[in-house]
């Protein structure tokens, strides 16, 4: 396909596109939201959209630290008590107050199952085992099963419904019509229309002021280069995901600009543990025992030979940070001695060699080709570096809601507590949402353990019991600084040992047209009203 110049479609714009509504934001967008209710999935694209009509009692700002939403403050008033003050004077979109009426019909909704849901975000609520107490109108308890520091972080990924409005209301499709789509929040929904956009307009009566907008539309555009031609044609204001090979050229014309925040994101490459694997094989096409993905010398190896620097700078246009840490610096839990490997094949072929493998082995690496940043490309680089020390390395991507079904799942047979991850090597993400490593500490390193939601991240089934007990009792200390210790230990063993092997943080990125100013959020959203007008 014959590519088109940035300065040839810029030059078009100018005399085709029409000048910005002073009141309407349009927003392009790579990925389409698919329900209106919030507690139907936990897909990012869904949340954004949402987030503008329903808020939570607890919000997290740019960098994902907790602020006030909803409730005003919070303290834990003993080890296994925490007191929620709510903010007074706040009314839904139809003018009803708000009270902890609402907030305790809202947990016991996603406490009772919401049926059809394929992703919920329930299981915040068993996470210490909360049950709840309304005392008055505007004071709520949230009492846990022993001592648990997030119930606050955990809050912050439940939104608030009303009860007069979605009690009784078929689940999703009443809230898709509008019907039942009524929040607090700074935008009330106008209109759903799937495939081609989800328009909302100003909450005039929000507790936190004017939010900017008179009108806001999203419009679902999948294709990166589709995307960024309509923001260079004036169709879209802004837009998420540019095309990394672009960013240069982007950043360098007037009519544009870029706004960039590390993400909370991380890329990283997830072996399995299984005695036996089927994608790894000996040179002759046998399947091997054991696995040398066991070895913590073969895992290092892999990670050595990596060039974390040549992904970032020639796949990612430079929006990529290596990393050896599991969350980004500044959230709760980094650890600053961690530094990524520099990329040494020599010394990588040499621990093959003290693991007995000289030789190599042969291994196919799987990942999705649709999800992260340039997912595909990074994945046949690394099969490329991975090949130059001897393991033949194939790949083998795929859409991602085949590659996450067989990622967590494994075969069609297989339910929640007996599942069967299917690849050996794969290619996948985690976003630590809340600003805090206790997530990823528990959710990728410690061993999967469906009773307790220990490692539902953890699909390669690493396990190391030193690692699980830290992270177990990191989820019970509610002092911030034993905490931060004993998640920093669990970290530094978990890396030290190569339980999987970190490649970058994302960097998120956003292009818009000059006259606006974006803050951009590590979590990736896209707000409104964090979107303002510079040229008024």
């Amino acid at each position: 396909m014959k590519r088109i110049g940035l300065a040839a479609i810029v030059a078009a714009s100018v005399l085709t596109a029409p000048a910005f509504a002073q009141d309407v934001l349009t927003i392009g967008v790579r990925s389409e939201a698919v329900s209106m209710d919030p507690h139907w999935t936990q897909l990012s694209a869904d949340l954004q959209v949402q987030e503008h009509i329903f808020e939570k009692l607890v919000n997290l700002d740019t960098s994902s630290q907790t602020e006030p939403g909803l409730a005003v403050s919070w303290e834990a008033i003993d080890d296994e008590t925490w007191e929620f003050r709510l903010r007074q004077g706040v009314t839904w979109h139809d003018g009803t107050p708000f009270t902890a009426d609402d907030v305790i019909y809202t947990f016991d909704r996603l406490r009772g199952g919401i049926s059809g849901a394929p992703a919920s975000p329930a299981f915040q609520l068993d996470k210490g085992s909360k049950t709840w107490e309304m005392v008055d109108d505007h004071t709520l308890l949230v009492r846990t099963e022993g001592p648990y520091p997030n119930v606050p972080e955990d809050l912050a990924m439940l939104p608030i419904m009303a009860r007069h409005a979605a009690e009784g209301r078929e689940f999703s499709v009443d809230f898709n019509s509008g019907l039942a789509a009524i929040g607090t929040g700074p935008f009330m929904f106008e209109e759903f229309s799937p495939g081609n956009r989800v328009s909302l307009t100003a909450n005039p009566n929000w507790w936190g002021g004017d939010p900017g907008w008179d009108r806001v539309v999203f419009r679902p555009v999948s294709q990166d280069s589709a995307r960024l031609a309509a923001l260079l044609n004036g169709d879209v204001d802004i837009i998420d995901y540019p095309p990394t090979v672009d960013l240069p050229r982007i950043e360098s014309d007037a009519n544009f600009t870029l706004s960039t925040t590390p993400s909370d994101r991380l890329i990283y490459m997830m072996p399995a543990y299984r005695h036996v694997e089927e994608f790894v094989r000996d040179n002759d096409g046998n399947v091997m025992t054991p696995n040398p993905l066991r070895d913590w010398r073969v895992r290092k190896a892999l990670s050595l030979s990596i060039d974390r620097d040549a992904i970032r700078d020639r796949i990612m246009g430079g929006a990529a940070e290596p990393t050896r840490n599991i969350v980004p610096p500044g959230f709760f839990g980094h650890v600053d001695a961690l530094e990524a490997d520099a990329y040494d094949p020599d010394q990588a072929r040499e621990l093959l060699e003290l693991a007995g493998y000289a030789d190599g082995f042969q291994m196919t690496v799987h990942g999705p080709n649709d999800r992260y940043i340039n997912d595909a490309r990074i994945l046949e680089a690394i099969a490329q570096m991975w090949s130059r020390i001897g393991i033949q390395t194939e790949v083998d991507t795929m859409p991602r809601n085949i590659f996450f079904s067989d990622l967590i799942r494994g075969g069609a047979d297989t339910f929640p507590g007996f599942d069967s991850p299917k690849f050996s090597m794969s290619l996948t993400g985690w976003g630590t949402v809340a600003g805090d490593a206790t997530y990823t500490v528990s959710g990728v390193l410690e061993s999967y353990n469906a009773a307790t939601g220990g490692g539902n991240g953890n699909f390669g089934r690493y396990a190391n019991p030193a690692v699980d007990a830290l992270s177990i009792r990191a989820k019970q200390t509610i002092d911030r600084d034993a905490r931060l210790a004993l998640l920093t230990e669990a970290t530094t063993i978990g890396m030290d040992d190569y339980a999987f092997i970190p490649l970058h943080f994302q960097v998120n990125v956003w292009a818009m047209r000059s006259g606006l100013e974006h803050e951009a959020r590590t979590n990736e959203r896209t707000l409104a009203w964090e979107i303002t007008r510079t040229d008024d």
